[in-house]
């Protein structure tokens, strides 16, 4: 049986594409990976049966003008873009396809956190600019402590690498059981303990209720001076008024950001005048590996569901309307 599938971008990676191929399924692309409106024209007007949500929102609206669809899957780990509690009103349920872009995710952040604590980014548009400036204040990163707010497999993988670069690892999170990290990492107790010893903090936790905003002013006064904050998770995580606050006045020493509270990042946004910040566009899991990974994943979690075959319930942020819907879940 064919199915038709709404990807809310204007491709998917080529293992994706010959997934959906293989399965004879009709797909739509929209043209514009921001326009919210044109993912709701599409579900509005067309018979959709699952839809794989990139970055662009994918509103309330748009969900309840559907009445065809029957899954999403998120291209990826945040669905703070997906209107979660219409779908659950609607019994649909909502994947994501964790893991699949850990690697990637983990690398930018290591490259972020070598680049925010060596100012590449400050001596390359020094040297573009035709200045030889060697200011000799960068930050030697073995023997320092690396606070990871979140211990998933992005924040193991990136643990890893920072314990092969001779950094202390430290990690909050409070899914963690007892005895489950490695001899190397050592558990505190609250996030505010995680903040007192972190010379670099980096983010690797969902969006929440508790999470969002959760790097405020507060937080990051309880940071050592001169600390370093990484960003390759949400945008949300993090006040970022407080963030420029702490960045201008010296308190912090520098920040490595791949998301934003609010993306595409504007033209006026006051990130963008700092020479101690390290800025990319939400491109950590934007590797072709990973796009692949990802993009094979959401696609057979969509076809597994429409044809009924089992699922990964541990994947899916409204579980409970795959219970109610009875269906066998892996």
């Amino acid at each position: 049986m064919s199915y038709r599938i709404l990807v809310t971008a204007p491709r998917l990676a080529a293992a994706g594409q010959r997934a959906l191929a293989d399965a004879q399924c009709e797909v739509t692309y929209i043209g514009n990976a921001q326009d919210a409106a044109e993912v709701e024209r599409v579900l509005t007007t067309q018979p959709i049966d699952a839809v794989i949500s990139r970055t662009v929102d994918l509103s309330a609206s748009a969900i309840d003008g559907c009445p065809t669809l029957k899954v999403i899957c998120k291209h990826g780990v945040g669905v703070t873009n997906i209107d979660v509690d219409a779908a659950t009103r609607a019994g649909i349920p909502v994947f994501t396809t964790p893991g699949t872009n850990t690697l990637s995710v983990a690398e930018l952040t290591i490259a972020l956190m070598l680049s925010a604590a060596r100012k590449v980014n400050f001596y390359d548009s020094e040297l573009r600019a035709g200045r030889w400036t060697r200011t000799g204040d960068g930050i030697q990163l073995h023997g320092r402590i690396l606070g990871l707010v979140g211990y998933g497999q992005i924040g193991r993988s990136v643990a890893k690498i920072a314990h092969a670069l001779g950094m202390r690892v430290h990690v909050f999170d409070p899914a963690l059981r007892a005895g489950g990290v490695e001899s190397y990492v050592t558990v505190e107790r609250s996030p505010q303990e995680l903040y007192a010893r972190a010379d670099v903090l980096s983010l690797h936790c969902p969006v929440n209720a508790h999470t969002r905003g959760m790097i405020d002013a507060h937080a990051i006064a309880a940071l050592p001076d001169r600390a370093i904050v990484i960003n390759t998770a949400r945008g949300e995580l993090i006040d970022e008024a407080a963030l420029v606050a702490a960045l201008q006045s010296g308190k912090l020493a520098a920040a490595g950001l791949d998301t934003f509270a609010h993306e595409p990042l504007g033209g006026e946004d006051p990130l963008l005048a700092l020479p101690n910040v390290v800025l990319t566009p939400h491109v950590g899991g934007s590797t072709p590996d990973a796009l692949d990974a990802v993009a094979t994943s959401a696609v057979a979690t969509c076809l597994r569901y429409l044809r009924g075959d089992a699922v990964d319930s541990q994947s899916c942020v409204n579980p409970h309307v795959l219970l109610s819907d009875k269906k066998v879940i892996a």
